[in-house]
């Protein structure tokens, strides 16, 4: 059974883990939604809980009622240099940083066009970084229903949605002062644990996916 899912802006680790323990194909092909995680992705910082937010421009025929690919990135602002100096600033002190700095930064270093394009992007460079395969398969039309051996897994791209799981607490950079903030972008985890990312999103439980 392969679970379809949206790509987003280097994914929580709740996609991540679903990511890294089932076969995926990416739904390319339905319409943009506000309030997801296809724009925005969350980190900590020393205040605690933290958004970080592409800002994007339509591009369709009719207004509101954009496919994800049609969407463009807005980049008259200087967003890419306000994530990269905010990922800096909140996770320069973490045990991992340096490790994978580089290969991070050449995202917010190269102006892309589209969303879509972008976040796929960010979901190989996290890959790479997990040492697994970025998954490939991307769906042509978009059904509502999938078919006999596809599970729903498109729900999980909702930022408003509470994640269906416990997730086992790991040392960030602030949780002195903030305690452990659960399921935040992929960029927490590969900073404070670094090589043992992978096994920590294989423990996740899957189970409410074949509920």
């Amino acid at each position: 059974m392969s679970v379809v899912m949206h790509p987003g802006y280097f994914l929580n680790l709740l996609n991540f883990a679903v990511l890294a323990q089932r076969d995926i194909i990416w739904e390319v092909s339905g319409n943009y939604q506000k309030q997801s995680f296809r724009n925005r992705c969350h980190i900590a910082n020393d205040r605690g809980f933290h958004t970080l937010s592409i800002p994007i421009k339509h591009n369709g025929k009719s207004k509101g009622r954009n496919t994800y690919a049609d969407v463009l990135i807005d980049n008259k602002y200087a967003w890419q240099r306000q994530h990269w100096r905010t990922l800096q600033t909140a996770y320069r002190t973490s045990p991992f940083f340096e490790f994978y700095e580089d290969e991070i930064a050449v995202l917010y270093n190269q102006e892309y066009k589209t969303l879509l394009d972008f976040n796929l992007k960010t979901i190989e460079i996290a890959c790479d970084c997990l040492q697994i395969e970025m998954p490939s398969a991307k769906t042509a039309i978009f059904h509502k229903t999938l078919g006999e051996k596809e599970t729903e897994g498109r729900t999980l791209i909702d930022a408003k949605k509470t994640a269906p799981v416990a997730f086992t607490p790991y040392v960030q950079v602030f949780d002195d002062r903030n305690g452990f903030i659960e399921n935040l972008s992929i960029l927490d985890l590969l900073f404070n644990e670094g090589t043992n990312a992978l096994s920590y999103l294989q423990e996740i439980p899957l189970d409410f996916l074949d509920a």
